[in-house]
């Protein structure tokens, strides 16, 4: 059984439309906070995969399901695991509920890129630590 990745938020107002509804744009950026905070959690930075090893952590592509609205002052949760793995890439999978309601699922590729904006291969340290947090599907 692999492991999750979890961060919590308040939506402030800033956040959201007139209506006090998070503004749908808003929730990438909860996704993205999240992996940064699950990159943080094993010991590493974008800062530091850069100057580490002269890669960066690009999104390939995002499916994201809008399946309720959050609100204003409304605390969440967002669950992340990476659901399969390449050489080059990961997919992560990310869920943010409201208690028990599920407001978002979404489905992101992740790359890892020299500076030129070329895959490389993930750095076996990261890998190894991520390793916990894999689904079983690991492709080559």
């Amino acid at each position: 059984m692999h492991e999750n990745f979890f961060h919590k938020l308040k939506v402030y107002y800033e956040d959201t439309d007139s209506g006090g509804v998070v503004y749908y744009a808003n929730y990438l950026k909860f996704l993205e906070r999240a992996r940064t905070e699950a990159l943080y959690s094993i010991g590493y930075s974008n800062k530091k995969v850069k100057d580490n090893f002269d890669a960066l952590i690009i999104v390939k592509s995002c499916n994201i399901e809008y399946k309720k609205s959050a609100h204003l002052e409304d605390e969440l949760t967002i669950r992340s695991f990476v659901k399969s793995i390449t050489k080059t890439s990961f997919f992560m999978n990310q869920i943010i509920t409201r208690d028990e309601d599920t407001i978002v699922e979404a489905q992101v590729h992740l790359v890892f890129v020299d500076q030129k904006g070329k895959p490389v291969k993930i750095p076996d340290e990261i890998y190894s630590k991520f390793k916990p947090f894999f689904c079983d599907t690991i492709k080559t």
